[in-house]
């Protein structure tokens, strides 16, 4: 999907990853228990973090792969594996989107509970477990990515 396909904005705030965060990790409390946390990087660390702290999860390990520049979905590139089958491993994602990542993961991973904070639908179906749909056509603006600015008043911005 290209940026100009993404047609609808969705902000997260800090407050608002840490609530969905917390709010998987009781989803997912009922449904373990769990040796350790597989983040894939870079957007699984945050969640990672909350759940691991809200599960009392010491083991966290990650696996690095690269999908995104921006807006720009492009090939998948591992960048650090990890050795299992992910038997008794929770699997953490800020997002499944398309699911291109997730089917990469889940085939290296096939025993371990995949959940992410955000499901789009083409990706839903991979993942066992998350807290909020948002549309396909939907990009999610995460904390991480954003920094405060100073907005013009409406008045000024319509002229």
């Amino acid at each position: 999907m290209s940026e100009a396909a993404y047609n609808k904005g969705f902000p997260v705030s800090w407050e608002q990853m840490h609530r969905d965060a917390r709010a998987l990790a009781w989803r997912l409390l009922e449904k373990g228990p769990y040796k350790g946390i597989i983040a894939i990087t870079r957007g699984g660390l945050v969640p990672a973090a909350i759940i691991a702290r809200e599960l009392d999860i010491r083991l966290i390990d990650t696996v690095c792969i690269r999908s995104y520049s921006d807006k720009t979905r492009g090939d998948l590139e591992w960048l650090k594996g990890i050795e299992g089958d992910g038997t008794d491993m929770l699997i953490i994602d800020d997002l499944v989107d398309t699911g291109k990542t997730a089917k990469a993961v889940r085939e290296k991973l096939p025993k371990a509970h995949f959940a992410t904070v955000y499901a789009k639908p083409l990706g839903r179906e991979i993942v066992d477990s998350f807290v909020t749909e948002v549309s396909q056509d939907t990009w999610i603006y995460f904390p991480w990515d954003m920094e405060l600015s100073v907005n013009a008043p409406i008045s000024e911005r319509v002229r």
